[in-house]
């Protein structure tokens, strides 16, 4: 059990919630939706990160990636505490975690009438995102081995956590900037932990698979970084209007001169740094939106 939570990676579950937290509340006021969707949409959005988070650490062992040149914390399969053949389990029983939460978050929703078009579609959504959830590393061609996961990172992490919270609740989407601006913020704070990450491994990575880092070369991505937080940032500082929200930016920018100043190990820490950053700015973003 110890070895099986220590590959849940539980220090990334605030950034798998930040965008629901962000579009679910500022969804709140707007309907009487029952609090129980609000409880299945969180359940659901941790075990999809979980469940990520344990297919990746099962396609890099597979592949090779988590060698002895890991340049990341090792995680259990590679110190031996979980076998393959227990990881498949808890990979089997996090995907049957994410259906069952995901379904009573439906069900809920939309008051248990599943006659319905838009419950339908959010069906084929949670489909798609446990299908990306699942395949960043593994199956025949994972899309993160091809330099595909910023794009996919952006989507779900972003787009589809930010506007399909909102839209869980709400059942509507606003064509708002204050809706929007999170939706992209968030999304380009992700993609930021996901290249970070990928920069600290461009050693181990090198031969395995082709991340944007391998493929732009490390000044490059740098300064890729650095746009993505400024970027980021900036969208959520303008849907919210606020100046307390430049109270916000001084993490960031911790961040951004451990990744101008360090690499391999040492830049680890900057990984939990972003993390944190993004969730409370997405928590602050939806406090400072309703004080207006």
């Amino acid at each position: 059990m110890k070895a099986l939570i220590r590959s849940m990676r539980l220090r990334t579950l605030p950034l798998s919630l930040a965008g629901v937290v962000c579009g679910s509340v500022l969804a709140c006021g707007h309907t009487g939706s029952s609090p129980w969707t609000l409880v299945f949409l969180y359940l659901t959005t941790v075990s999809l990160q979980i469940l990520s988070n344990l297919s990746n650490e099962m396609g890099d062992h597979l592949s090779g990636v988590d060698g002895e040149g890991r340049e990341g914390p090792n995680y259990s399969m590679a110190d031996g505490g979980l076998t393959v053949r227990q990881m498949w389990g808890a990979i089997n029983g996090m995907v049957l975690a994410c259906c069952l939460f995901g379904i009573l978050m439906l069900l809920f929703s939309f008051q248990f009438s599943i006659l319905n078009f838009q419950f339908l579609i959010l069906l084929i959504l949670g489909a798609a995102a446990i299908w990306a959830a699942t395949h960043y590393t593994l199956g025949k061609s994972p899309y993160g081995y091809r330099g595909l996961g910023d794009l996919f990172v952006f989507i779900f992490f972003g787009l589809v956590s930010v506007l399909g919270g909102y839209f869980v609740i709400a059942h509507t989407i606003p064509l708002s900037f204050r809706v929007i601006a999170p939706a992209v913020g968030i999304g380009l704070l992700s993609v930021a932990v996901l290249n970070v990450n990928n920069i600290r491994d461009m050693a181990s990575d090198e031969g395995v698979r082709r991340t944007i880092p391998l493929r732009i070369g490390l000044r490059r991505a740098r300064i890729y970084q650095v746009a993505l937080i400024i970027v980021g940032w900036g969208f959520m500082y303008a849907g919210a209007l606020s100046w307390w929200m430049l109270l916000t930016a001084l993490p960031f920018d911790q961040h951004i001169y451990m990744v101008l100043t360090r690499t391999g190990k040492r830049l680890d820490p900057a990984l939990p740094l972003l993390v944190i950053s993004t969730f409370i700015t997405s928590v602050l973003y939806t406090i400072f939106c309703y004080g207006l």
